[in-house]
């Protein structure tokens, strides 16, 4: 290979890619730094007879160039520089960057990414094409264009709307308004001879409009197979059509990933009301709302392809889901908290929950869960009966499954509850297990997670629930349990404190709280007995755990005195780390914290107006103490008043009776006499008038 390489000039197998950073940038170039020249035209027959020797030579001075050597720009002059990439060109300047392009064989651009590259794109394509004349060898220009531009197109056949798109229609597409620019640069790069292929986009899991429109897809990694093939054949077609064999509708697709990403549900979203959605642009919403059937006659025909994926996203869910993972390190996290009863087992759970967006699983809940969905697969029994004649005639299979599935849940159903009869409300092992196993083999639990909460109790139990469902002989007669990885607890949490500690604590708690519950007394007492006496035997689940590799975490929640388990709770999320599954992004953390922030001047602002309302209404309460006194005083003036009128009655009396008559005369007399000192006068008359002198 160093020899060849010696012999041979780099730029030979040299290929550009802009923004190597990028999800398709990275995708494509480490799936080409790995391809060997014209190693996808080993297998392919020449169409045409007189070409094979020269076809023949060709491919053995291909194989001769080695691998693809990938180099290009970044989308973020931050990044680091992948893996893959042999160099990474930080232009400052065009004419820096037209130098880069011309060292290299194969120039590929991709603009279904950022519109701002499709300027560069039509600039490059005319820059090499204007530098023509000047190159050595024959120069290869991609482009990675979007479906959007075929989006408006008209159907190949109005009357058969079946009728798939073509390679060869590509004269008559017609592109979406929002997406003018894209097909510019199309027609462009088809105006200067160069060829392309295009790349459509995956939904999310809301399903808006009717969902009644196909959407072509591709994997990122047969995109890839595509362009080497490109490379490798230089096909005379100017335009090609990469897109797998599947024709799904949105609506298949959404559910599809909804069932095995998500809680399985969809909901169907108005088309006016999709741009309400922060997460969704005009570009997004334009994309999937797409309606196009296309199939591509070249790269089935004609190009020698290793697929990944060549029936489509559904057919193939399984493998793109675990791929999704871990391109994003979403890994599930799987818990098991373990102790005695009182200890603090479901708060801790809780909390550990709401950290790491988990979900809590306790058998009580599962099993009233599983219950509850027999009950509801075998209630509508009767009303699917009714309504069979409704459907369509292609529903026979779906409905025999269907009819097949309520007599399974009933035949459960009636066993469960007989069970139950029998144990005095409590279910065997059996059933138990079976319900918890289903309950950790959902997607949801999955895909995130789950925290399992006092489940299992005993080894039996936990070799019954985390075994897989058929062992080999070789299995069954090994020392080491062989146990389900998908469903297995990661991480064993086990809550340790004394009996003393425990009866404490439960003694101390509301009696609000201790009604209802097994904390009574008695049952307390019994349920904390039976737990140690489980785990005092030489086969307890925690040797279970020992046993399969995964060694249990003790805290000891008597020496923390830690009522509100926060030190408890810090302490398992150190040992287990940072949230590493489907935790908060970017922008939901900056919105957690402009809601803080808000909340913040918020309760600031409560409290001031708190404040001043406690001071208004303490205003208030003064102005109407100080009326009330204000009245008070008033009635007992009044009240005086009529006090000393009642008492000044008799007085009154009297001097109108005896004295008020002669001292009326008097000073009668004194006005007719006018004498010169009246008083005297007056005094004088009342002595001598006196009737008791």
């Amino acid at each position: 290979m160093s020899e060849e390489s010696a012999e041979e000039p780099a730029q030979g197998r040299r290929v550009f890619l802009n923004h190597l950073d990028s999800y398709c940038g990275r995708s494509i170039g480490e799936y080409l730094s790995t391809c060997v020249v014209g190693a996808s035209l080993e297998s392919i027959e020449d169409e045409e007879e007189e070409e094979e020797d020269n076809s023949a030579a060709e491919v053995s001075s291909r194989l001769k160039e080695g691998v693809y050597q990938i180099v290009g720009t970044l989308s973020k002059p931050q990044s680091t520089k992948p893996s893959f990439a042999e160099e990474i060109y930080a232009v400052s300047s065009r004419e820096e960057l037209l130098s880069h392009l011309l060292e290299c064989e194969i120039v590929l651009y991709n603009i279904t990414e950022d519109t701002n590259q499709i300027e560069e794109a039509m600039w490059a394509a005319s820059a090499l094409h204007m530098e023509i004349e000047h190159f050595t060898r024959q120069k290869l220009f991609i482009l990675i264009s979007t479906i959007m531009s075929w989006a408006k197109s008209k159907p190949p056949d109005p009357e058969d709307p079946e009728v798939a798109f073509t390679d060869e229609d590509y004269r008559r597409r017609k592109a979406h308004p929002n997406f003018t620019d894209h097909i510019n640069a199309e027609k462009l790069i088809l105006k200067l001879g160069k060829t392309r292929g295009w790349l459509s986009e995956t939904p999310a899991i809301p399903i808006f409009g009717d969902g009644n429109n196909f959407i072509p897809t591709i994997h990122i990694l047969d995109l890839a197979a595509v362009l080497q093939n490109v490379a490798d054949h230089r096909p005379k077609s100017h335009y090609i059509l990469a897109v797998d064999a599947s024709i799904h509708t949105l609506q298949e697709l959404v559910k599809c990933i909804s069932k095995n990403v998500g809680s399985g549900r969809t909901e169907k979203i108005p088309t006016e009301d999709a741009l309400l959605s922060k997460d969704l642009t005009q570009m997004h919403l334009d994309m999937l709302l797409v309606n196009l059937r296309m199939e591509s006659g070249l790269v089935k025909e004609s190009f020698n392809i290793k697929w990944v994926a060549q029936e489509g996203l559904v057919e193939n869910i399984e493998q793109i889901v675990k791929e999704y993972k871990q391109s994003r390190g979403l890994l599930s996290l799987k818990i098991f908290v373990h102790g005695p009863p009182g200890v603090g087992k479901s708060t801790i759970a809780e909390q550990l929950c709401k950290h790491y967006k988990l979900h809590h699983i306790k058998s009580k809940d599962v099993i009233s869960e599983a219950i509850a969905n027999l009950e509801e697969i075998v209630a509508p029994k009767e009303l699917a009966t009714d309504n069979v004649g409704e459907e369509g005639e292609g529903d026979d299979g779906e409905e025999e499954e269907q009819g097949e599935n309520v007599e399974e849940a009933q035949e459960l159903l009636d066993a469960v509850k007989e069970n139950m009869e029998q144990n005095a409300g409590q279910l065997d092992d059996e059933y138990v297990t079976k319900f918890m196993k289903d309950k950790l083999k959902s997607m949801p639990c999955r895909n995130q997670g789950y925290v399992l909460d006092g489940f299992p109790e005993t080894y039996e139990q936990a070799n019954d629930l985390f075994n897989f469902e058929s062992e080999d002989e070789q299995g069954a007669k090994s020392k080491i349990p062989k146990y389900d990885t998908l469903i297995t607890p990661e991480f064993v949490i086990s809550l340790t404190a004394s009996d003393e500690f425990l009866i404490n604590r439960i003694i101390n708690l509301p009696e609000s709280i201790v009604a209802g519950t097994h904390y009574t007394q008695d049952q307390f007492l019994k349920a904390l007995n039976v737990f140690r006496e489980l785990n005092t035997d030489d086969k307890t689940v925690l040797n279970y755990f020992d046993e399969i590799e995964i060694h249990p975490q003790f805290i000891d929640v008597d020496k923390l005195e830690d009522p509100e388990n926060r030190f408890i709770v810090k302490e398992i999320i150190k040992e287990i780390g940072e949230p590493r599954n489907y935790g908060l992004t970017d922008e939901e953390k900056e919105e957690l914290e402009r809601q803080a922030a808000e909340e913040c001047l918020v309760k600031e602002a409560q409290e001031k107006a708190e404040q001043e309302r406690k001071e208004a209404e303490e205003r208030a309460e003064r102005m109407a103490n100080w009326e009330e006194w204000n009245k008070h005083l008033e009635e007992v003036k009044r009240q005086e008043q009529e006090l000393l009128e009642a008492q000044s009655v008799p007085l009154r009396n009297y001097l109108m009776r005896n004295v008020m008559p002669m001292l009326m005369q008097g000073i009668n007399e004194c006005c007719r006499i006018r004498p010169d000192d009246p008083v005297d006068f007056l005094a004088e008359y009342l002595f001598k008038n006196s009737p008791d002198i």
